[in-house]
């Protein structure tokens, strides 16, 4: 005769949380070497600040794609932090579908939009 004690539980997600953990601590850590990186450009630079210095900091190819990827890294860090505060904080399920409908709209129109940018310079 076998006996169960307590309930069972039902696990669904597995792995979900600590592979947002991961997006998040990877691409902040990207980010701020990028960070670093222009800071650095920016501060051995010789001349005035404005556009010229910008343009000639990204008008390289690597730089062009690198800082694509830092922007695709800035969009899923902030589409994982958006999305954990509407699963945490909104309950209705309709509403909360629309705001991630919305917030992933904005943020795709955000990098094509940036990428538009960064490859007319």
């Amino acid at each position: 005769m076998s006996v169960n004690y307590g309930s069972t539980r039902t696990v669904v997600g597995a792995h979900y949380g600590i592979r947002d953990w991961m997006v998040q601590r990877v691409t902040g850590v990207l980010m701020a070497l990028f960070t670093i990186v222009l800071l650095a450009k920016l501060i051995f630079s010789t001349g005035s600040v404005g556009y010229d210095l910008w343009a000639g900091i990204f008008a390289p190819q690597w730089m062009k794609f690198l800082t694509f990827a830092v922007i695709v890294s800035l969009a899923w860090h902030v589409w994982v932090g958006v999305r954990d505060i509407w699963m945490d904080y909104v309950k209705s399920v309709g509403l909360r579908l629309l705001l991630q409908v919305l917030t992933i709209l904005w943020l795709v129109g955000s990098v094509v939009y940036f990428a538009q940018i960064l490859w007319s310079i």
